[in-house]
């Protein structure tokens, strides 16, 4: 053979990450806990989730509706959190966004290793 011959090309380590499916899901958790470091990575990670929810159904799909809202819900308490600094409780309460923040994440990586779904992906809660 020539060296102008077509060699055969092996797929990249990061070929999966982006599509839909588990390995997309557990890089837009990721993406939102890395968030608390480089605020960034939060807009990647629902833009990533947008772009790929619909595409693959049963029980990821669940994952991409609580990963969008948690980014969702975790602005509008951000928000009051900040409205109420002014009053000396916000920032207890942007504490407590953080951690539930954090929480759901979690809750979303544990439950894509184990290929289950979220019990209940529209919860406001936990």
């Amino acid at each position: 053979m020539s060296d102008m011959d077509p060699q055969p090309t092996e797929g990249r380590k990061t070929d999966g990450w982006l599509d839909p499916g588990p390995t997309n899901v557990q890089v837009i958790y990721i993406l939102y806990l890395v968030s608390f470091v480089i605020g960034i990575s939060a807009l990647v990670g629902i833009i990533i989730a947008y772009m790929n929810r619909g595409k693959v159904g049963g029980w990821v799909e669940t994952h991409y509706t609580w990963a969008i809202r948690t980014f969702w819900i975790g602005i509008l308490y951000a928000l009051v959190s900040v409205l109420l600094m002014f009053i000396g409780i916000g920032f207890l309460l942007m504490l407590a966004v953080a951690i539930w923040v954090i929480v759901r994440c979690i809750i979303g990586l544990q439950q894509v290793g184990r290929s289950e779904p979220i019990k209940n992906p529209e919860s406001w809660i936990i």
